[in-house]
Protein backbone atom coordinates (compact mmCIF):
# COMPACT_ATOMS: atom_id res chain seq x y z
CA UNK A 1 0.00 0.00 0.00
CA UNK A 2 1.04 3.19 -0.46
CA UNK A 3 0.53 6.49 2.21
CA UNK A 4 1.12 10.30 1.79
CA UNK A 5 1.19 12.65 4.63
CA UNK A 6 1.53 16.28 3.99
CA UNK A 7 3.53 18.80 6.30
CA UNK A 8 4.19 22.73 6.75
CA UNK A 9 0.65 24.11 7.47
CA UNK A 10 0.17 26.54 10.19
CA UNK A 11 -1.31 30.09 10.83
CA UNK A 12 0.79 32.98 9.16
CA UNK A 13 0.21 36.85 8.53
CA UNK A 14 -0.67 37.95 5.48
CA UNK A 15 2.55 38.50 3.23
CA UNK A 16 4.07 35.84 4.84
CA UNK A 17 5.11 32.75 3.75
CA UNK A 18 5.13 28.41 4.17
CA UNK A 19 6.19 25.83 2.08
CA UNK A 20 4.15 22.88 2.15
CA UNK A 21 5.91 18.89 1.81
CA UNK A 22 3.86 15.75 0.36
CA UNK A 23 5.62 12.23 0.95
CA UNK A 24 5.11 8.99 -0.12
CA UNK A 25 5.84 5.80 1.52
CA UNK A 26 5.37 2.11 0.78
CA UNK A 27 5.16 -0.38 -2.31
CA UNK A 28 5.92 2.67 -5.01
CA UNK A 29 7.74 1.73 -8.29
CA UNK A 30 7.36 5.19 -9.93
CA UNK A 31 5.02 8.45 -9.53
CA UNK A 32 4.00 10.01 -12.29
CA UNK A 33 2.15 13.93 -12.14
CA UNK A 34 1.93 15.33 -8.52
CA UNK A 35 -0.01 17.90 -7.27
CA UNK A 36 -1.78 19.97 -4.23
CA UNK A 37 -5.34 21.32 -3.89
CA UNK A 38 -7.07 22.85 -2.00
CA UNK A 39 -10.66 23.10 -0.16
CA UNK A 40 -12.52 25.31 2.32
CA UNK A 41 -15.97 24.54 3.89
CA UNK A 42 -18.68 23.91 1.82
CA UNK A 43 -16.82 24.47 -1.62
CA UNK A 44 -15.53 21.50 -4.39
CA UNK A 45 -11.67 21.16 -3.82
CA UNK A 46 -9.75 22.84 -6.70
CA UNK A 47 -6.33 22.23 -8.37
CA UNK A 48 -3.61 24.76 -6.89
CA UNK A 49 -0.40 23.05 -8.85
CA UNK A 50 0.31 20.47 -10.65
CA UNK A 51 4.13 19.01 -11.53
CA UNK A 52 5.09 16.15 -14.00
CA UNK A 53 7.79 13.42 -13.12
CA UNK A 54 9.62 15.03 -16.05
CA UNK A 55 9.29 18.84 -14.31
CA UNK A 56 7.23 20.97 -16.43
CA UNK A 57 4.40 22.44 -14.03
CA UNK A 58 1.15 24.03 -13.87
CA UNK A 59 -0.41 26.61 -11.50
CA UNK A 60 -3.70 27.72 -11.16
CA UNK A 61 -4.48 31.17 -11.78
CA UNK A 62 -4.63 32.10 -8.21
CA UNK A 63 -1.07 30.42 -7.32
CA UNK A 64 0.69 31.68 -10.33
CA UNK A 65 3.97 34.20 -9.07
CA UNK A 66 3.50 33.65 -5.54
CA UNK A 67 3.29 29.96 -5.54
CA UNK A 68 6.07 26.75 -6.97
CA UNK A 69 5.76 23.51 -6.37
CA UNK A 70 8.60 21.45 -7.37
CA UNK A 71 9.61 17.70 -6.25
CA UNK A 72 12.19 15.60 -5.70
CA UNK A 73 11.89 12.13 -7.51
CA UNK A 74 14.49 10.19 -5.24
CA UNK A 75 12.50 11.13 -2.26
CA UNK A 76 8.99 10.36 -3.25
CA UNK A 77 7.96 14.01 -2.19
CA UNK A 78 6.14 17.42 -3.78
CA UNK A 79 7.16 20.63 -2.16
CA UNK A 80 4.83 23.66 -2.70
CA UNK A 81 6.68 27.12 -1.36
CA UNK A 82 3.88 29.43 -1.32
CA UNK A 83 4.53 33.72 -0.90
CA UNK A 84 2.79 36.55 -0.23
CA UNK A 85 -0.16 34.37 1.22
CA UNK A 86 -3.32 36.24 0.80
CA UNK A 87 -6.42 35.95 3.58
CA UNK A 88 -8.02 34.08 0.75
CA UNK A 89 -5.62 31.07 0.32
CA UNK A 90 -7.00 29.83 3.96
CA UNK A 91 -7.52 26.23 3.06
CA UNK A 92 -6.95 22.99 3.47
CA UNK A 93 -4.29 21.68 1.73
CA UNK A 94 -4.37 17.90 -0.24
CA UNK A 95 -1.82 16.53 -1.79
CA UNK A 96 -2.65 13.80 -4.54
CA UNK A 97 0.06 12.15 -6.53
CA UNK A 98 -0.32 9.16 -9.63
CA UNK A 99 1.21 6.73 -8.40
CA UNK A 100 2.19 3.46 -10.02
CA UNK A 101 2.81 0.71 -7.21
CA UNK A 102 5.15 -2.31 -7.38
CA UNK A 103 3.32 -5.21 -8.20
CA UNK A 104 1.69 -7.25 -11.47
CA UNK A 105 0.14 -5.11 -13.99
CA UNK A 106 2.11 -1.65 -12.94
CA UNK A 107 -0.72 0.92 -13.08
CA UNK A 108 -1.60 4.12 -12.44
CA UNK A 109 -3.51 4.80 -9.11
CA UNK A 110 -4.82 7.93 -7.48
CA UNK A 111 -3.43 8.40 -3.45
CA UNK A 112 -4.39 11.00 -1.48
CA UNK A 113 -2.83 12.53 1.82
CA UNK A 114 -4.92 14.14 4.33
CA UNK A 115 -4.31 17.45 4.04
CA UNK A 116 -2.91 19.94 6.49
CA UNK A 117 -4.30 23.38 7.29
CA UNK A 118 -3.33 26.94 5.99
CA UNK A 119 -4.78 29.35 7.96
CA UNK A 120 -3.78 33.34 6.75
CA UNK A 121 -4.40 35.77 9.26
CA UNK A 122 -5.05 39.74 7.94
Amino acid sequence: QVQLVESGGGVVQAGGSLRLSCVASGNIFSINAMEFYRQTPGNQRELVARIYRGGGTEHADSARGRFTISRDNDKNTAYLQMNDLKVDDTARYYCHFEVIPTGPGLRVKDFWGPGTQVTVLA
